[in-house]
């Protein structure tokens, strides 16, 4: 079936939450004030985002606007990869800011709330290609398998900091209480992990309480890396003595994370990680299931279409 070039394929993904109808009513809104061409659809689970954003590709769709957070950009850039090159070259991937979390989005200055500003933004339709990061693993079921990801990768404590936050947030509502009340429940998690990487040229054989590989800002323990350079920022923080780890969540709300004595930051265009025994992994937020044996997280430049701020 055919579409208009112009209209956009909206995919809404809802989350959890007494505000949830408001919050679409106001998008909604704004959508028909600035007159605003676009097919509608709503998903169910991160299964449905997939089948989703793929009918929008099937179906000839130039834009499609995830209405959304990390993860569900994450479902659709990795069906976008799934397609040829010359179809992913036509499609402009856009986001109106709507998850439990919205770094990617934050990243190039959309407002979680201020749906008018994004939108008109939106509507510019002004192109970057941007840069993904891959993590290149073997499953249980020893299946060579891949994963894109915006964002980052987190691999330890972090990555199950994140895990308890996603669970808070749906008692809690408040991002920022739902991450204090991780980080307090994180001394009841393994602190550090045994791990084995290599970096460059550099051999990291230690234990390591948690390692962000960032494409973007990585939740702020990437702070300097962006998504059109070719290259992945890393930092890999060794396990710090107990008041030196309140003093690294101090410096982490402030923005100045690569200030703290235990973080070693790199920057490479691969990670190769020969062990990280039972460390958890987070891919864009989400926990992925651990891979058997060693893997490899490697960067490619410019392949998606983003739309940012005019």
């Amino acid at each position: 079936m055919a579409v208009n070039e112009n209209k956009w394929g909206l995919l809404y993904c809802p989350r959890n939450g007494w505000r949830e109808g408001k919050r679409w009513l106001k998008i909604e809104k704004v959508l028909r004030q600035q007159h605003v061409d676009y097919d509608f659809v709503q998903s169910e689970n991160q299964k449905s985002v997939e089948r989703l954003v793929k009918m929008f590709i099937n179906n000839g769709y130039k834009t499609i606007v995830i209405v959304g957070g990390d993860s569900a950009l994450n479902d659709a850039v990795n069906c976008l990869m799934q397609v040829d090159k010359a179809t992913r070259e036509g499609i402009a991937l856009g986001v109106i800011p709507h998850g439990m979390m919205n770094d990617f989005a934050h990243f190039w200055g959309f407002s979680d709330s201020d749906y008018e500003q994004t939108i008109k933004w939106l509507k510019q339709r002004r192109i970057r290609k941007i840069d993904l990061g891959c993590i290149r693993y073997t499953n249980k079921r020893d299946e060579k398998c891949h994963r894109y990801f915006l964002n980052c990768i987190n691999v330890g404590l972090i990555a199950a900091i994140m895990n308890l936050r996603r669970k808070t947030h749906h008692f809690l509502g408040s991002r920022t209480l739902s991450f204090i009340s991780s980080f307090v429940l994180m001394i009841f998690q393994r602190l550090d992990y045994k791990m084995h990487v290599k970096i460059n040229e550099d051999e990291i054989q230690r234990r390591v309480m948690t390692m962000c590989i960032g494409n973007a800002s990585g939740y702020g323990q990437t702070p300097n890396a962006v998504p059109y350079n070719g290259l992945l920022d890393v930092s890999v923080v060794y396990h710090p003595q107990i008041t030196q780890l309140f003093e690294g969540f101090y410096l982490f709300v402030r923005g100045k994370f690569l200030n703290h004595r235990s973080v070693h930051p790199y920057r490479t265009r691969e990670v190769e990680v020969k062990e990280a025994s039972h460390a958890l992994i987070g891919v864009d937020g989400r926990l992925m299931n651990t891979p058997k044996g060693s893997y490899k997280i490697t960067v490619e430049q410019e392949v998606i279409n983003f739309l940012i701020p005019a």
